[in-house]
């Protein structure tokens, strides 16, 4: 399963690239000053709402293209996969770290810094993975 080390690996290789302290102090990777993926603890409003279902492990918050793609996560895995309140109408999904796999890991970074990037860069990022 993945981990923390897994996530700055596969943020960081992914073109223009940087990490840094989101607002509250979490690491955050952007693509060109987006972000596309962060730590992001439970807050008072998101534990209320999640109730005896709320996870207690790392969790991270990646964007996703579109509403259609975050539903198809949700109910691909709900295991893995969730969301709260809080994102409601916001092309983005929580991730219990400590249940997703490295490679699923990888292919929801790629899609959520493609989803950010600028095209120009994606299609070029495109055409040099098999």
């Amino acid at each position: 399963m993945a981990n923390w080390d897994d996530v700055r690996r596969i943020a960081l290789s992914l073109p223009e690239t940087t990490e840094r302290p989101s607002y509250d102090g979490v690491p955050s990777w952007r693509v060109r000053d987006k972000l596309f993926v962060w730590e992001r603890p439970l807050k008072k409003s998101d534990l209320e709402a999640l109730g005896s279902s709320a996870p207690d492990g790392p969790i991270i918050g990646a964007r996703v293209p579109d509403s259609g793609a975050k539903e198809a996560l949700l109910a691909d895995n709900a295991g893995v996969y969730f969301t709260t309140p809080h994102f409601d109408g916001y092309p983005a999904i929580l991730v219990r770290l400590e249940r997703i796999d490295v490679s699923e890991l990888q292919e929801l970074l790629v899609e959520a810094w493609l989803a950010r990037a600028p095209k120009r860069l994606a299609t070029e990022y495109l055409g040099t993975v098999d």
